[in-house]
């Protein structure tokens, strides 16, 4: 199995319910991705702000195996969420951390 985590860092000002919205598109993916085994998402709640670096939120997703994170990857779907959640970072694409890792 393989774990994708992903770390964000929201503009300024962005609210919870915007933040649904954007967790809804990506557990959404679900149903459009054979081999999709679950999405979380958290609100980081570390006192730690330092090494924090304005990274607030996390989410993840579990996938049978690698080929279905490569699926992912380019499906149309996920193309579309993403660049929802790019567009509602702190810098863009620089407010996002992705590591992936068998589990």
């Amino acid at each position: 199995m393989i774990r994708l985590i992903v770390a964000l860092r929201f503009k300024a000002g962005t609210s919870a319910a915007e933040k649904d919205v954007l967790y809804r598109a990506l557990e959404d993916l679900g149903q459009h991705i054979d081999g999709i085994l679950g999405f979380r998402s958290f609100q980081n709640v570390s006192i730690e702000l330092p090494v924090v670096r304005g990274f607030s939120d996390l989410f993840w997703f579990d996938f049978r195996d690698i080929a279905v994170r490569d699926a992912y990857l380019i499906h149309p779907a996920h193309q579309a969420a993403g660049a929802r959640l790019v567009a509602a970072m702190e810098g863009g694409a620089e407010g996002i951390f992705v590591f992936d890792v068998e589990v």
